[in-house]
């Protein structure tokens, strides 16, 4: 007899959050936390830990040290972020993207950018 994945519970693979609040509320911090948490429920992702980063410019802040330690684990699948401003100005969420995708984890955002009009144009052609 064959056991149904659906009926027993499959551990999913471990994705850590991460949220940069630098200016906000219990309140939106509770609802980007939810937003996360059915992310995950819907991609059949065990959310093993969330990372909240409050002080605004510093590249290596303590949440985001405490996230690349943890991206270190042999069973670290990758990062969920609300957008990829979660990590930070443009030019540090690049760089901090790299940094997670160096440790070869995957970079998950639940609400991606909006398509520009170049964007449009590939598709059209």
């Amino acid at each position: 007899m064959v056991t149904l994945t659906e009926r027993n519970p499959a551990p999913g693979p471990d994705v850590y959050g991460f949220l940069r609040l630098t200016h906000t509320t219990r309140a939106r911090r509770r609802a980007l936390s939810a937003v996360l948490d059915e992310y995950c429920r819907a991609h059949e992702l065990k959310m093993a830990a969330l990372f909240v980063e409050h002080a605004p410019g510093d590249f290596y802040s303590p949440a985001f040290v405490g996230l690349l330690d943890t991206l270190a684990l042999p069973d670290a699948y990758g990062v969920v972020i609300p957008s990829l401003g979660h990590l930070g100005p443009s030019r540090m969420a690049a760089e901090r993207s790299r940094f997670i995708l160096g440790f070869g984890a995957r970079l998950m955002q639940v609400r991606l950018p909006a398509p520009t009009f170049q964007d449009a144009d590939r598709c059209l052609s």
